[in-house]
């Protein structure tokens, strides 16, 4: 059992102040491209990370508000007409999350396959990279931390890559640079074992570095100084009275209508789904493979999600982006996620001037960093190496997601991924071999009515004059239509000359 505290304390308190950084522009983005108020995606963050850290069982994930919910809440909050109304709809399905996380319904993210889940994780490492070349070239025109391949401003990955070469601005070029060449440094394992050195993550000193050059731009060369959309924007709140001043509360008025309650189901499954996926991943990447349950996971959004409407947040999710970085960063225990909730709230409130000077191309080297350790070239060769069952599955997520979304990429992933699933308990429930003209029908498990038209095709297959051999001893279940198969074939066997020796099966003939 791995304490929370003790020698984890130093390596938590690191990983939180990496997953801050990365997740205070997310926060700020996500709510603005959903038509919040900024402060709303704050609020998400700070609940996702104190609250639902705090009731999570899951050692390594992250909550916060996910980018993958941006246009539900967009169109949400446009369908009900105002945000207090989402709000209210927001709490209720919080409150529908929490019914079916004690129904169990949890139990379904068991049913994710490992190839999809895989492909889940290298595209959006893939995403993360291509994503965060507008930014690294000072191009800031869509939010930090969007993972669809069409945005909002109608353009899409490619597009937005294209335009930042033709209007990039030359001071972020290298602000980027020295912030990839410092956060390359600072993983060397000797530097991160270091005693001293290792103390403080290198995704702080590459902050540092940005917000140092930028203000030496200003001195030496004004021109390239990056300021408005270039740096992060957050709301200057001198105190916790004006903290609570910026809280919206839920209207309610709306409760009786079926537009509110479709929102509400569907944030609440839409949301329960991404949570369901990404405590999966994050179990997946943890160095220590414990497990979350998932059910109890469904149980902690549903209480933060609640408490988020209450108070004016964005729906929150467990998010795959922040949680890599956490476990990227090294993170042990939920303290981390708890921690960098913690961190938003404390430091947004205290040197808001302070973090309004960190430059995005400087966190987009930080992104970068995170998207290659979840896209590395050597996961593809050992992908490919599991064979074309594993492999397709994998490659067409990977494909799917980058030219949609995460839910759609995901789907069409799952459906490639059942494919398969189907198609390997084909070839593994029935085996028919041949030796001289001998034939060996083999049922080896559980045989579905899904293996119905192969097994018909491959006895019809068989030649006059055959001697078989229909072994079910293994066979642990045959459905009834795959028995009604069986004693046609054993019923007319006689017409094509064959003869039949049945071991481990109980045959029944039907009266004509």
């Amino acid at each position: 059992m791995i304490n929370l505290f003790g020698d984890n304390l130093r390596y938590d308190l690191k990983a939180s102040l990496v997953v801050f950084l990365v997740a205070l522009p997310l926060c700020l983005g996500i709510a603005i491209a959903s038509g919040a108020p900024p402060m709303s995606g704050l609020i998400a963050g700070i609940v996702g990370g104190i609250v639902v850290g705090t009731f999570s069982r899951s050692h390594v994930s992250v909550s916060g508000p996910a980018a993958g919910l941006t246009v539900i809440v967009l169109d949400s909050i446009s369908s009900l007409g105002t945000f207090q109304l989402f709000l209210g709809a927001l709490v209720a399905a919080g409150l529908i999350q929490l019914v079916l996380g004690f129904a169990k319904a949890g139990i379904l993210g068991y049913y994710f396959p490992h190839s999809v889940i895989k492909g889940m994780l290298t595209a959006i490492g893939l995403i993360l990279i291509l994503k965060q070349i507008p930014h690294a070239l000072g191009y800031d025109k869509d939010y930090l931390g969007d993972l669809a391949f069409k945005q909002l401003d109608d353009q899409n990955t490619f597009t937005e890559i294209y335009n930042a070469f033709i209007y990039f601005s030359p001071g972020a070029i290298p602000v980027v640079l020295l912030a990839l060449a410092i956060l390359i440094f600072f993983d060397q394992p000797k530097i991160k074992s270091h005693k001293f050195l290792g103390l403080i993550p290198g995704a702080l000193w590459a902050v540092i570095s940005g917000i140092v050059m930028n203000n030496l731009y200003k001195a030496w060369k004004p021109e390239w100084t990056l300021v408005d959309e270039h740096l992060v924007t957050i709301p200057d709140l001198d105190s916790l009275s004006e903290l609570t001043s910026l809280l919206t509360f839920p209207d309610f008025g709306m409760i009786g209508e079926a537009s509110f309650w479709i929102v509400a189901f569907t944030l609440a499954v839409i949301g329960s789904i991404e949570t369901l996926l990404s405590i999966e991943a994050g179990d997946k990447m943890d160095p220590f493979k414990r497990m979350t349950p998932p059910s109890e996971e469904l149980v902690a959004q549903g209480i933060g999600n609640t408490l988020s409407g209450l108070i004016g947040g964005l729906p929150i999710t467990a998010v795959i982006v922040r949680t890599s970085a956490n476990v990227a960063s090294g993170a042990r225990t939920k303290l981390s996620a708890i921690f960098h909730g913690i961190l938003l709230m404390v430091l947004v409130l205290s040197i808001p001037q302070l973090l309004n000077q960190i430059p995005l191309s400087c966190l987009a080297a930080v992104l970068f960093m995170v998207g290659y350790k979840l896209a590395k070239p050597s996961i593809f060769i050992q992908e490919y190496e599991k064979g074309v069952n594993q492999f397709l599955p994998f490659i067409i997520t990977v494909i799917a997601i980058l030219l949609t979304d995460l839910l759609v990429g995901i789907g069409i992933g799952m459906v490639i991924g059942l494919y398969f699933v189907i198609r390997t308990n084909f070839q593994r429930a029935v085996m028919i071999t041949e030796l001289n003209g001998n034939y060996l029908v083999k049922l080896q498990k559980d045989v579905s009515f899904l293996n119905k038209a192969p097994l018909m095709r491959d006895l019809a297959q068989i030649p006059d004059g055959s001697k078989v051999i229909l072994n079910a001893s293994k066979a642990r279940f045959i459905d009834h239509d795959i028995q009604d198969v069986l004693n046609d074939f054993i019923a007319t066997a006689h017409t094509k000359n064959i003869s039949i020796t049945v071991e481990g099966y109980t045959y029944h003939l039907r009266e004509a």
